[in-house]
């Protein structure tokens, strides 16, 4: 290191935490944690890794950039453009605005285990079972922490030590690697394994049953692929009938959770938990976080005796929910009470319901703002106001989008997209786009960046109209990628 090297007069991080920008820092955020911020920022500078400042604002900028980095949270909002509206990656259903309220207003303290009448305990599990009672017909319900854990609790209560009988055409597996014979596995059953991967008849079932120590029927509705051509499952309503016959309780793994008709959504026939419960199974399972539109959660709905023994089950306190989420569901269940309010206030519902000509108009009001924001910077006398005419390097275009989470795999939405030219450069067009406040998560194809308003609430049209501008303005910048 030369005497000529700026990094000889790098100071000291004593000396810099009694500089005043440095102590409105520590005031506010400790004066250990802001040094530690400082030391790990020195010594960047010392390796070369940044430029040396060359004033005192220079090292505070440094040092509140590092404080910002530091600070931002892992988990954040962002815009979906991908157009998979239930996207498991980005957190599955955006809620309803009366979930949200519900669930800010839980987060003090509440009736979680408390019964106002009597003033002595109440029960967790009394909350949304209301709720879920008159929505599905079913005699009793519980709820638990996710779908997967009510799937698991069902065949943990019911079989236990038994053999669980479950279609070879049925063992699915669901996002991260979680797989139906696992899971079995997992609940101390035996899996039993009846027909074949195309074809499986009501008398593969009753052969395992006849074989014996077979504890419970698993139906598991195949909600995430679809098999076609030469092909054959046993209907819900047989092995109801046949576990009757033999005393072997129904477990139906449905997953979705869709509490109305799917027609009403343009999307091909869904079996609901209300026809589980009328095909008489003994517990239903589905989800609290796709289509039904609520927070994560997992319902089992069912008979008094299955759900009595499920809620008995130590396992059950393991999965409990958190009042947060109860609070959150059962707002979203009392939507459904009346359909026409549901479809129009739970997002996802809305989302999936929007028609492709409603989609075309709020794209191309998005395009025209994006590029309005270029021209004000010509106007302006920005930099890229030279070449503000190149600005619109993209179009709307019919695309398509998905329903997701596992749903619908072979459903396609008409939708309307759009389309930015992007070339080599798509990868950067990204990062560029998912590096805004908020960041814009969109898709790419064949040298396009993609962008499909389906999942984006129209509130958010303003914000992804100023995101897409600033990239254009960025590219026009560097007269490249942004």
């Amino acid at each position: 290191m030369g005497t000529s090297d700026p990094r000889r007069a790098i100071p000291g991080v004593d000396r810099l935490l009694e500089r005043p920008w440095c102590r409105e820092l520590t005031r506010s955020r400790g004066r250990a944690w802001v040094a530690a911020r400082l030391r790990d920022l020195l010594e960047e500078v010392r390796a070369g890794g940044l430029p040396v400042p060359d004033s005192d604002e220079g090292y505070a900028a440094l040092l509140r950039s590092a404080v910002a980095r530091a600070e931002t949270r892992s988990l954040r909002r962002v815009i979906n453009a991908t157009g998979v509206v239930l996207h498991t990656n980005l957190g599955r259903a955006p809620l309803a605005e009366e979930a949200r309220a519900a669930m800010a207003a839980a987060a003090g303290y509440g009736t979680v285990e408390f019964d106002l009448g009597t003033g002595r305990r109440g029960s967790r599990y009394d909350h949304c079972v209301e709720l879920v009672r008159e929505l599905t017909g079913a005699a009793e319900g519980v709820v638990v922490n996710n779908g997967a854990g009510a799937v698991a609790l069902a065949l943990t209560s019911l079989a236990a030590g038994r053999g669980v009988a479950v279609s070879h055409g049925e063992m699915v597996e669901i996002g991260g690697g979680f797989r139906i014979p696992e899971v079995v596995g997992a609940a101390g059953a035996e899996l039993v394994t009846v027909g074949t991967t195309n074809r499986t008849r009501r008398g593969d079932y009753a052969r395992a049953i006849e074989g014996g120590g077979i504890g419970a029927i698993l139906k598991v509705h195949r909600s995430n692929f679809a098999i076609s051509g030469f092909t054959g499952e046993t209907e819900l309503a047989e092995l109801v009938a046949l576990g009757a016959e033999s005393g072997t309780p129904v477990i139906h793994d449905l997953g979705s959770g869709l509490m109305i008709e799917s027609a009403a959504l343009g999307l091909p026939p869904e079996p609901t938990p209300a026809d589980s419960v009328v095909a008489g199974v003994d517990l239903v399972a589905f989800s609290g976080d796709k289509l039904l539109g609520g927070p994560q959660a997992g319902v089992l709905a069912g008979t008094p005796d299955a759900v009595g023994r499920a809620k008995r089950h130590p396992l059950c306190r393991a999965l409990r929910c958190d009042k947060v989420t109860l609070a959150g569901l059962g707002a979203t269940l009392s939507l459904y009470r009346d359909p026409d309010r549901a479809r129009e206030r739970i997002p996802v519902l809305r989302m999936l319901g929007a028609p492709r000509e409603q989609l075309s108009r709020r794209a191309g009001a998005v395009l025209a703002k994006a590029r309005e924001a270029v021209g004000a910077a010509a106007r302006a006398g920005g930099p890229e106001g030279d070449r503000a005419e190149d600005a619109p390097r993209a179009e709307v275009a019919d695309g398509w989008s998905l329903v997701g989470g596992g749903t619908f795999p072979d459903a396609r939405l008409p939708s309307a997209v759009i389309r930015v030219r992007a070339g080599e450069d798509v990868d950067a067009w990204q990062a560029a786009l998912r590096a805004h406040d908020p960041p814009v998560v969109a898709r790419s194809r064949k040298g396009e960046v993609v962008l499909d308003l389906r999942a984006v609430d129209p509130g958010e049209d303003e914000v992804l109209a100023a995101a897409l501008g600033s990239v254009f303005a960025r590219f026009l910048r560097r007269g490249g990628a942004p």
